[in-house]
């Protein structure tokens, strides 16, 4: 037991030095503007445009929900009035860069994993080196820069839409005064709540751009290789998200 335990605990610090190299190697190379624009652009439309459609659906329920749970509670002890307040704050703070950063590591992370990982068990990537370019420099930095870029305005995209979202079922299928939940929310809510929520999913693009694209590079053992590169980029995304959130909650919002 204690064997395969400490054969877990030095797999892990494996990877997560192996993963600090490529996040060095991948910050050394945008900070020297190794990157072809048009890679990143095709990454970002790619990333961004192309995600809009589900971020927004996911956000506007998301919203939805929470403000059909919390409307009906609220008004039972007397703080209806309160309501687009905290829909307000918990979608900018929590639920739009959260929620939104789940979406795209499903999406996107998946992707770029599948893809990087096709392409390692297929020996492309070693044509790369062999020809002495660099796969960090053509694979990672312009999946890097457009996560890094699209999060956040796809993040804003799921503030404004989860809040209209929230909005309609709060007024007009629970019967919250339109006002009064307005005010509220002009009132309670800080520039830091949003700006808080952009820097998170700042990070999180970066967290799931880099999980993705060395789990493609750690691929190995044919398609089967690729399917598990693929369901562990996902898991350690959404985990590492989760964490990361926690402690820039604290970070960001601890009065």
């Amino acid at each position: 037991m204690f064997e395969r335990l400490g054969e877990w605990i030095i797999k892990i610090l494996e990877e997560v030095g192996e993963l600090t190299v490529l996040s060095g190697n991948t910050l050394y190379s945008v900070m020297r503007g190794n990157f072809r624009i048009k890679d990143v652009i095709a990454q970002m439309v790619r990333v961004g445009v192309e995600s809009i459609p589900v971020a927004i659906t996911t956000a506007i329920f998301v919203g939805a929900v929470f403000a059909l749970q919390i409307s009906s509670e609220f008004i039972k002890y007397g703080a209806g009035s309160v309501v687009g307040a905290v829909l307000g704050i918990a979608v900018a703070r929590e639920l739009a860069p959260a929620i939104t950063a789940v979406v795209i590591s499903g999406r996107v992370g998946a992707a770029f994993a599948a893809e990087i990982g096709t392409m390692k068990v297929t020996e492309q990537i070693d044509a790369i080196y062999a020809m002495g370019s660099d796969p960090v420099k053509h694979l990672v930095v312009p999946r890097y820069l457009a996560s890094t870029f699209m999060l956040p305005v796809l993040t804003i995209f799921a503030d404004l839409i989860g809040f209209i979202g929230g909005y309609y079922v709060a007024v007009y299928v629970v019967g919250i005064n339109s006002t009064g939940f307005l005010d509220s929310a002009s009132m309670f809510m800080k520039v830091n709540d949003i700006t808080g929520g952009v820097i998170k999913a700042v990070f999180f693009g970066m967290i799931i751009s880099l999980i993705g694209c060395y789990r493609g590079m750690k691929a190995g053992g044919g398609a089967r290789g690729v399917g598990e590169a693929t369901t562990n980029s996902v898991v350690n995304s959404l985990m590492a998200i989760f964490v990361v959130n926690y402690f820039m909650s604290i970070v960001l919002f601890k009065r």
